[in-house]
C-alpha cells in the first residue's frame, strides 16, 4: 500500500524532539489504507506544520475567519479529479496543501487528554480526507462517513477513536 508523497515544512515551534515526518508518513499511509484514492505516491501534498499566527492569517484571508484553527485544507483537485488521478497510476497530481497550527493543536490535545502527536496525526488524516473530497460539513451522512474513515485510519496507527464519548 502506498500513500501520497508529503512535502513537509516544519516551523521551529513544533518540538524537534518529535519525529513529525514519521508521524505524518504513518498518518498518510493509514489514510491511504482506508480511502484507496489516497493510496498513490504520485499524489503530492504540501504539509506545513505552522504556528498559530500563520494559520490565523491564512484562515482570515481565505475563509474570512479571524482566528486560528487546528488544520486548514486547500484542495487543488476536485473529487472527480482525485478519483481520476488515483485511477491513472503514473499521473502526478498536486492534491493540495495542509497547514496545522501548533498552539491550537497543543491546546486541543491537552483538553482531550491525549498526546499532541496523536492529535496531530488525527488532524493530518482529517486534512488528507478533505483533500480527497470528503466533507463533514455537507450533511450528517457525509460527516459520519468521514468520521468512520478517520477512526479506522487512527486505529491502524494504534490510536483511540477521537469521536468516542469519554
Amino acid at each position: 500500500m502506498t500513500a501520497p508523497t508529503l512535502e513537509l515544512d516544519i516551523d521551529p515551534v513544533w518540538p524537534a524532539s518529535t519525529d513529525w515526518e514519521d508521524i505524518a508518513a504513518r498518518a498518510a499511509e493509514a489514510a491511504g489504507r482506508v480511502a484507496g484514492e489516497l493510496a498513490h505516491e504520485h499524489l503530492l501534498v504540501s504539509l506545513v506544520m505552522a504556528d498559530d499566527e500563520e494559520v490565523h492569517a491564512l484562515n482570515k484571508q481565505w475563509r474570512a475567519k479571524d482566528k486560528p484553527t487546528n488544520v486548514l485544507s486547500f484542495p487543488m483537485l476536485s473529487r472527480e479529479e482525485v478519483l481520476a488521478a488515483a485511477a491513472a497510476p503514473n499521473a502526478p497530481g498536486m492534491l493540495g496543501d495542509l497547514i496545522l497550527a501548533h498552539g491550537v493543536c497543543t491546546r486541543e490535545a491537552a483538553e482531550k487528554g491525549i498526546a499532541v502527536e496523536a492529535h496531530a496525526a488525527h488532524l493530518i488524516v482529517h486534512g488528507l480526507l478533505h483533500l480527497a473530497g470528503y466533507d463533514h460539513e455537507t450533511g450528517e451522512d457525509d460527516a459520519a462517513e468521514m468520521e468512520a474513515l478517520e477512526t479506522k485510519a487512527l486505529a491502524l496507527m494504534g490510536l483511540a477513536d477521537p469521536y468516542a464519548a469519554n
